[in-house]
């Protein structure tokens, strides 16, 4: 694999429909063609293997984090009639009213699971917040199906929230040098005098059980 990449060449593995995997060795230079001009993930692409041509779509991707360099790839064979399953990345689309509020973004699912024929598979999902407020939280039934598409994932899994700071809400928690605990409620001070007025002295009997007969 490394005398692979040191040639400009990525390797990777063509697989599904029941046929034994087969590894492959694809041009750096054509990948980062295909992520930048055909939208990449939901991208459909024909892979000629030893002289027979494939319909694929990229699954798995590996990339260095350091120089953004394709380290490996994996390709799921599929049939332009038959459905599929795959995980498809959330983005989010308009600026949350929240977030002006000083409100900061916080995700809890980064892709959907999604099924659809191999050309209606979205390249993302749009997740619309500019309605979010300080507190909201967007769920996968508030997000709009693309066309053809069907969310495998549960209608009510949270996708992402508008929340307040932790450094905030640390300090709202926090009482101030001199601060004095809040005051109990009339009612409560009430019904604690009540109950100490109808407590007997320690080491009395109640008064009807004084004097015997």
């Amino acid at each position: 694999a490394r005398r692979l990449r040191a040639t400009g060449l990525v390797p990777g593995i063509l697989y599904g429909h029941g046929m034994e995997p087969v590894k492959l060795s694809i041009s750096g230079q054509d990948l980062l063609h295909l992520f930048h001009t055909a939208g990449g993930g939901g991208t459909l692409v024909d892979l000629k293997v030893d002289g027979k041509t494939h319909l694929a779509i990229p699954r798995e991707i590996q990339r260095d984090h350091i120089h953004g360099r394709f380290v490996h790839i994996d390709f799921l064979a599929v049939r332009r009639d038959e459905r599929i399953t795959l995980a498809v990345e959330v983005h989010e689309v308009g600026e949350a009213p929240g977030i002006r509020a000083g409100g900061v973004i916080e995700h809890h699912l980064r892709e959907i699971e999604i099924e659809c024929l191999p050309n209606d598979v979205p390249e993302v999902i749009p997740a619309d917040i500019s309605a979010m407020e300080i507190g909201d939280m967007l769920r996968v039934g508030d997000i709009t199906v693309p066309q053809g598409v069907t969310f495998l994932t549960a209608a009510d899994t949270p996708v992402i929230s508008v929340i307040t700071p932790a450094a905030l809400r640390v300090e709202a928690d926090l009482t101030l040098p001199g601060e004095e605990a809040p005051e109990a409620p009339a009612e409560e001070e009430e019904e604690e005098a009540e109950g100490a007025e109808g407590e007997a002295p320690e080491g009395e009997a109640p008064a009807e059980g004084e004097g015997g007969e």
